[in-house]
């Protein structure tokens, strides 16, 4: 069951948990939410001191637009906070970390807030993580590379497939396994992805391409939309066949050795070919018809005499 992205703002936190997997639905709409059989029986708001709540260590979002933020402080200036944040007591027994809401938590420390409300649940790890990841995939707040490394930590930690993760998350396969490949592209290209330069479309395409020097190359020319991904598609596709054409091509004779066969050509009225090393290998004497094959032939015989 996947979940389903909604409309508006703190509306369609939606996710599964069962086993691995998250398995029933979530939703948050103002002070209101509802869990799976392991959060908290209550739902109410609690007031909490902003300096008792610490963010995620786990958060998949790692760059916060800090304009954005303030513009959210001045609203919560002049409307309040409007939707509860999701926090868990905090391991260490002092304090809540938070789960779901880290952008709203900083814009009020920037609205000088004292306490906000919380909706305070009790989560595992693993269900801490998948509700962060999905809060911020619903609202498109992770670019591509935190999307690939929040896949590859739900991977890596919690030994998720690929299909799992899909279904956690409401994607499909191939698209986790297409934002994966993002992390093996050379940091330069991650950056450019990370700073909104590169579009995960753009970036994409050129995870598709084998050599490392080319995807620097192609995410140079196509940054800050500077092409379009068709265009790049073709370019990408014109530019790896004309590498693999020119790894494909002999190394070229050494000057003496072509001279040789130039004089050997002028002996024997036809092309000779020789080896690129003059310690061992053949030569080719080229001919084009029967009647040139026995002139040849007379011509090695009288060497002989």
């Amino acid at each position: 069951m996947a979940a389903k992205k909604s409309g508006g703002l703190g509306r369609g936190l939606g996710a599964l948990f069962e086993d691995t997997l998250i398995a029933k639905k979530v939703s948050v709409n103002d002070s209101e939410a509802v869990y799976g059989e392991r959060a908290a029986s209550s739902d109410s708001v609690n007031y909490v001191d902003i300096d008792e709540i610490r963010p995620n260590p786990s958060q998949p979002r790692k760059q916060f637009d800090e304009a954005k933020i303030s513009d959210l402080s001045e609203s919560i200036r002049m409307h309040g906070m409007i939707q509860p944040i999701i926090v868990r007591p905090a391991a260490s027994g002092e304090g809540y970390e938070i789960v779901a809401g880290e952008r709203r938590w900083r814009a009020a420390r920037g609205a000088d807030l004292r306490k906000v409300p919380c909706l305070v649940r009790n989560l595992t790890d693993r269900e801490n993580m998948l509700i962060s990841i999905i809060e911020n995939m619903q609202r498109e707040d992770l670019n591509p590379i935190e999307e690939a490394l929040a896949f590859h930590e739900m991977a890596e930690s919690y030994q998720l497939t690929q299909a799992e993760i899909a279904q956690s998350v409401g994607k499909s396969r191939p698209y986790v396994a297409n934002a994966v490949r993002l992390l093996k592209l050379p940091d330069s290209v991650q950056n450019l992805v990370k700073e909104g330069r590169l579009s995960g479309a753009h970036a994409r395409t050129i995870a598709g391409v084998e050599d490392t020097e080319l995807q620097t190359e192609l995410a140079e020319m196509a940054k800050d939309g500077a092409v379009s991904v068709r265009t790049l598609e073709k370019i990408a596709a014109e530019a790896a066949g004309n590498r693999k054409k020119k790894k494909r091509r002999p190394a070229a004779k050494k000057p003496e050795i072509v001279a040789i066969e130039s004089e050997l050509k002028d002996v024997f009225g036809t092309r000779v070919t020789l080896p690129r090393s003059v310690d061992k290998g053949k030569i080719e004497i080229s001919f084009y018809s029967h009647e040139e094959l026995e002139r040849l032939i007379e011509m090695l015989k009288s060497v002989r005499r």
